[in-house]
This record gives structure tokens, sequence and C-alpha cells, in this order.
């Protein structure tokens, strides 16, 4: 090796251990000379645009810049001897993404240079830019911990807890001065003697629904009382319990609590948890749902996070529980549920039985629900909740880390080779997101149907309310200042653990009622309580800028395409109605623009005809206009009385959208899997009558 080739070398170790202090978990003063904890090694793309930082520990750290990535691998490489390789996955480049600079060319050189602005390890300086990616802005870069990016972090926190709770007190008077018209209504009916909620369009049925709770729970007491001393566990069923099939475990006045496990026992059923690792580090929550009298939920060593690599036989005798306790012929198809904005995976939960988790259950299938990361609990392998590193992401990094290990595990659990992924809203989003050709389209080979409930692509009328336009007016960093650099209005989650259920309850919908224009009217009024007590959950301010700030959801109003792309889709589209006759001609340019390659599953969705927050028609005339060629939309609805929650909450939610979920799933499902797993109930009397739901074919 020449003299040229050793300094070249030497030059590179000292660029790389300089690259290294910059992304590791702790800086050299801080950490224990004899501890290589957390200490960065290279990066791993996960997709050609997200890269996670591989420590010598094993464990991951979050997403960094590009930029930030292969610069640390091409110095890897440099101070090895080895020559510069391309480390990102085998998926489509961004169709945003510089055609002068591809992936697959980059130029160590130039890298080095562009990148003598980002060395800072300060906060100010890692504030993103006022013009940046039009879908997904990069996320800010936060080196390890420093006395300057710690009083930093302390400036952020204390402006923010001002700002934002000011923000937050807006929003609830908002929300109590435009209650009072209604109050008001509601004084006057009962002054009247009139009872106010008969013009409910359910009130005969929420009656009813009334009336046999407070039987069943008058019934518990009683059986309670009687119980011998030496069974103390032994209960009787409730009264709508299936006789002897699903015994409540827990009965009695409704304790208002968020425990997913709670509520499924009054139904029968019970809950265990399993901890699942993502590709950069985050310990996220998975809930299975199952029938206690045929299945035993597996130790908690078993259920603990392993490692962060998802799709692979690593570990592989950690899994399995599930799978061992059903034999060929009686196993249970895997559905895997993801919720909403703001909420957690206990949306699907609270109506009892009426609750899609449960019914699906009931109905014979194994059923999963998966949280993002945070939730109640921010929990990552490496970072705390104060350091800025845990709150650096948004929904791209939901889709393509968390959903990813979500699937994962369950079928790894499980030991099928597909599954049926239901999801509401937000849950959709990222899904939608994810399955995008430039992003993870291979997940599509492991779902067998994706079930869209208030499918969130395109943004409603609702994005233009006052407090919205707000956060979208506002710069970056002014976003920053008023909500801060780690969670979004941390305050909420402190109200949600010290008030009481019921004042917590009534406050939750009051404040979530204006913000989004929902309304109570097809739910159950006596479980509206319930209701919001598994919201809200954590989530980063970086993902709610993603959401409202000026530069992404709000602006463009669509999840995967420019506003400017759509509208003149749009236009294309309408011309081409007036021409039906030359449409063939642009099929190959629409296959060009489409989101989805052969890998996307099949699509299900249900709108809510009155849903403000989003535009489901929009997505459904995508889909109904070619645009989308290898998208197969087996089944469509638009349920006009509908708002944006009442998919999930509204009294006959099951009948509009759980039967027909239930049936979509049944018809999907792999000759494979249908060939070991039970019958599910519901869905040959549905053929029997005709009242089956068909397979829309375009």
């Amino acid at each position: 090796m020449s003299q040229t080739q050793l300094r070249a070398r030497a030059h590179a170790c000292v660029e790389y251990a300089d690259q290294v202090e910059k992304l590791s978990l702790d800086a050299p003063n801080l950490a224990d000379d004899n501890d290589l904890h957390g200490v960065a090694v290279a990066a791993k793309f996960i997709t050609p645009l997200d890269p996670v930082i591989e420590t010598i520990d094993g464990n991951r750290l979050p997403a960094v810049p590009v930029q930030e990535a292969h610069r640390i691998n091409i110095l890897k490489d440099k101070s090895e001897g080895r020559p510069s390789r391309d480390h990102t996955p085998p998926h489509g480049l961004s169709r945003f993404q510089r055609p002068e600079t591809p992936t697959s060319e980059v130029n160590g050189d130039d890298i080095l240079e562009a990148d003598k602005e980002s060395q800072s390890n300060r906060l100010d300086e890692a504030l993103p830019p006022a013009h940046t990616h039009p879908l997904f802005p990069p996320l800010p870069l936060y080196g390890p911990p420093s006395l300057l990016r710690n009083l930093q972090c302390y400036f952020f926190r204390v402006t923010s807890f001002f700002l934002s709770t000011g923000f937050l007190a807006v929003i609830v008077l908002g929300s109590i001065f435009t209650s009072i018209t209604s109050l008001l209504q509601y004084i006057w009916w009962w002054m009247t003697f009139r009872d106010p909620d008969s013009r409910r369009p359910h009130y005969e049925e929420e009656q009813r629904r009334a009336k046999i709770r407070e039987e069943q729970d008058a019934e518990w007491r009683e059986s309670t009382q009687r119980e011998d001393a030496d069974r103390p566990n032994r209960k009787r069923p409730r009264a709508s319990s299936s006789v002897d099939e699903y015994e409540p475990l827990e009965g009695g006045p409704d304790k208002l609590v968020c425990d997913v496990q709670y509520y499924a026992r009054r139904v029968g059923l019970d809950m265990e948890e399993f901890k699942v690792q993502t590709e950069d580090g985050f310990i996220i929550s998975l809930w299975h749902v199952y029938n206690p009298k045929e299945y035993t939920p597996a130790p908690g060593q078993r259920r603990r996070a392993t490692s962060p690599q998802i799709f692979t036989d690593e570990n592989d005798h950690v899994y399995h529980n599930v799978q061992q306790q059903y034999r060929d012929g009686s196993r249970r198809y895997p559905v895997l549920l993801i919720h909403g904005l703001l909420q957690s995976a206990g949306a699907y939960c609270a109506n009892d039985d009426e609750s899609l988790a449960f019914f699906l259950c009931k109905s014979g299938y194994d059923v999963w629900l998966g949280n993002n990361r945070c939730g109640f609990t921010p929990e990552h392998s490496l970072l705390k909740y104060h350091d800025p590193r845990m709150w650096a992401w948004n929904i791209r990094q939901m889709g393509v880390m968390d959903l990813p290990a979500l699937i994962s595990r369950v079928l790894r659990e499980t030991g099928f080779e597909k599954l049926g992924l239901v999801c509401h809203s937000q849950g959709t989003t990222e899904t939608f997101v994810a399955l995008a050709k430039e992003q993870r389209p291979d997940l599509g080979d492991k779902i067998s149907v994706f079930c869209a409930l208030a499918p969130a692509v395109y943004a409603g009328p609702l994005i233009g309310k006052m407090y919205f336009k707000f956060m979208r007016v506002i710069s970056p960093a002014m976003f920053r200042i008023f909500f801060g650099i780690h969670s979004f209005i941390p305050l909420m989650m402190t109200m949600h653990r010290t008030l009481p259920g019921k004042i917590y309850g009534a406050m939750g919908y009051r404040v979530f009622s204006f913000l989004f224009n929902w309304t109570d009217d097809r739910w159950d009024l006596g479980l509206r309580n319930r209701l919001f007590q598994f919201s809200p959950v954590y989530v980063s301010s970086e993902s709610m800028r993603w959401w409202l700030g000026r530069e992404c959801f709000a602006k463009h109003r669509c999840i995967l395409a420019t506003r400017e792309e759509w509208q003149k889709e749009e236009v294309e589209d309408e011309a081409e109605e007036e021409k039906r006759e030359d449409a063939m001609s642009h099929d190959s340019e629409r296959g060009q623009r489409a989101w989805y390659d052969e890998h996307v599953p099949p699509f299900a969705l249900w709108v809510g005809g009155r849903d403000e927050l989003v535009d489901g028609r929009r997505l459904l005339r995508r889909f109904e206009r070619g645009r989308e060629p290898h998208v197969k939309l087996v089944h469509s609805k638009i349920i006009e009385e509908y708002e944006h929650l009442d998919v999930l909450w509204a009294i006959d939610a099951m009948e509009q959208v759980g039967k027909e979920v239930r049936h979509i799933l049944c018809q999907t499902m792999p000759e494979s899997a249908r060939t070991i797993c039970r019958e599910i109930k519901g869905v040959e009397d549905a053929l029997e009558d005709g009242s089956g739901i068909g397979v829309q074919e375009r």
C-alpha cells in the first residue's frame, strides 16, 4: 500500500470517527470508555430514503438524513480500504429524488462537501428549512447530548409548555362556547317535559341496550354475592353472552378504565400484550385478543421485544405460541387492526360485543391490535423520553417501520404467510404510504386484503378551519417554539391520567367534536365516555407538523401526490370523460404515475358520506378512473349518513361495516389458509340468504 493510500485511509478514519461521534447515542465525554453501548457503526437503508443507524451492540437509532447515512457508510468503507458500495435496498427510487444524483451513484466527495454545513449538533441548525421535500420533508438531525443541546431542549420544552397549553386552552374554551346553544336546547326540552335524547336516530335501540346493561349489572352483583368463598373466581354468564361459550370474566358497573383486557373480559374474551421492536429501535405494543377457553397466553419471556430484524427466521424459537395451540382445521386466520391519529387500538374494543375487534374474534378470526410508536408509554431500545431523537418521526416512519414490524410479528406468531389488514383513518394513511412502489411495495405480498375504514388519503374541507390554518401559516421554526421538539401537547396525557373517567370522557368528546365536527348522534350514548378512555396517546410534534404544518399534508391535501399533481389529474379525468374513446392512449402514462405496482394487495373501502376530515370519494374516483391499474378494488361502500368515527362506533356499525369486513376477509383468504382454518361464523349464513358481499372486479 502506497503512502498516499495510507494517508487517505488515515484521513478517512479520522473523519469516520467524527461521523460516528455525531450519530452515536452519547458523546464520548458522557460515555464510559469501556462501554461501547450505542456507538454508531454504519447506516442501514430500510428504503432508499429511510436510513437508520446500526450500533455496535446490535441496536438501532432512528432515521437520519440520507446524506448523513451515506457519509458514514462511505467513510467506513474508505477507512477499511474498501471501495464505496451501494448500501440501499432494492426498492424503486422516489419520483421526487433528483435524477442527477441517483442513490446508486453517490459520489463520496460530493457528499462530504455537501455535508459541511451539517457538522454542528445545534438544534437551531437542525431545524428543517422553509422549503423542503414536497411530501416528506427531511427530519432534523439531533446529535448526542451536550450541554448546548440540553439547554436548547430545555428552551423548547419551556416555550412549548406555555404556548401549547395556551393553544389547548383556546380549543377547550372554544368547545365550551360552541356547546352553549345545544346545552340550552337540551335544558329547554327537559323543561317542557320532553326527552331531548328522543331525537337521536337510534334512540329506541339505545334504550334497549341500556336496559340490558342494567339487568346484567344487577345479575352480576347478585351472582358475586352468592359465590362460594372457596371459589372466588366463579362467575355467572351475562345475558348477552353466548351460552357457555363466552362466559364473562369481569362484570358490574363500567369502571371507565384505559384497559383493553378489562373490556375483553367483560365479553368473555381476554388479551395478552406482545412487545415488538421496529427496525429503528422503537418498542411498540401488539395486543392479541383470544378466547380463554381455547388458548393459553404465552409466557412473558416469549412476548418480549426481540431483534429489530423483521421477516427473518432469527430467534425463531421464541415464536409460534399461537400456532402450536391450534391444529389444522381449527386454526384462526390472523387479522391485524391499526388505529387512527391520537388514538390507540382500544378504539376497536370499546363497544362490548359490538366492537369490531371482539366481533371478528367471536366470528372465528385471530385478532391482533397494533399500536403505533410511543402510544401510552414511549419506549425505545436506547433512547429516553427527553431525547429529541425519540420524537424525530412522522407518518413515513410509522408506515415504513411500525407497520412491517407488526405484520412480521403476527405472521411469525401464527405461522401464516399472509394476514388480513383492517385500518382506520391514520392507520390507512401509513398503509397507503408503506405500500407505495417507492417505499415498501413487497409488504403487499404479506397482506391478503387491505380493509380501509374512513381512508385518509385526501384532505376534507375541515382542514381549512381557523386553528388548523394557524398551524399551516407559522414557519417550521415557529411550530417548534409553539409545540416543541418532543411529544405534541403532553398536557393532554397528564389530563388523561389524572381526571376521573366521566369528566375526562365528557371533556374529550366536547373537544374532539369541536375540532373535527364529530357528533355522537349515531353512537350508543351510554358508552360514549368509554370511547374516549383510549385516546389521546403520545404523538410526536414532527408527526403533527406533517399533518398540519405548512409543508406537507395540509398544503398538498394528499399523502402521495402534490396538490398540483392531483389537480392536474382531476382536469385530465374530466376531459377524458368527454372524450372516452381517447382514454386508452393515456394508459401508459397513467401507469407511470400510479402509486402502486403489482405487489399491491386487494383493497376494500368504507367511506363516510358526511366525513369532513378526509375525502374518501376522491380516492374512490382515482381507482374508478383507472389511475391505479394494479389495484383490485374488491369492495367499496359510501355510507351517506356516516361521519369519520361512525365506521367504528355507530350503533349499526357492525351491520353497515363489521359484517362486510368479516365477509371480505373470508373471501380474500388464501386457499392454503382456507384449508386449515375454521369456518367463519356468519359468512355461510350470509351466502345462503343472498346477503353476502360480492367481490367487485374493475
